[in-house]
């Protein structure tokens, strides 16, 4: 994580859809921005603030055209804490899903980008569960 070396949209809100490699059941999402101290400014005000976390279901209906997304959770990003936040879920859901939607909805400022530097999602595989059966 380098100052500069990130995900950057225009202005203070963007949204990024990210398709996993498998079906996970999701159980948080993380969200890295660099520190104050790394910042060439001294300020991160392009890290995101408010971001609300859907989990897609694209091609999981009849109509596959159509979109259709749940909210699992709205937290907001404070850079006064760690740069790595982790954010539990809100809502679990019992199916597992293969793209997260990340919705930044505004940053801490800056009118001209928003800046990401890291996304993890965290969760278990679907099939991390039959694939454990007979091992220690």
């Amino acid at each position: 994580v380098f100052p500069g070396n990130c995900w950057a949209f225009k202005g203070h809100q963007g949204q990024v859809v990210i398709r996993l490699p498998a079906q996970v059941h999701l159980t948080a999402i993380t969200v890295q921005h660099i520190t104050k101290d790394a910042s060439p400014s001294g300020t991160i005000i392009s890290a995101p603030r408010d971001i609300a976390v859907f989990v897609s279901l694209l091609g999981t209906s009849v109509d596959t055209d159509r979109e259709e997304e749940t909210l699992l959770g709205m937290f907001t990003y404070n850079v006064e804490k760690d740069p790595v936040q982790t954010f539990p879920l809100k809502m679990l859901l019992p199916k597992a899903f293969s793209r997260v939607k990340l919705l930044v909805k505004s940053n801490w400022g800056n009118p001209w980008y928003t800046c990401i530097y890291r996304v993890k999602v965290h969760g278990k595989m679907e099939n991390q569960k039959a694939s454990t059966k007979g091992q220690d």
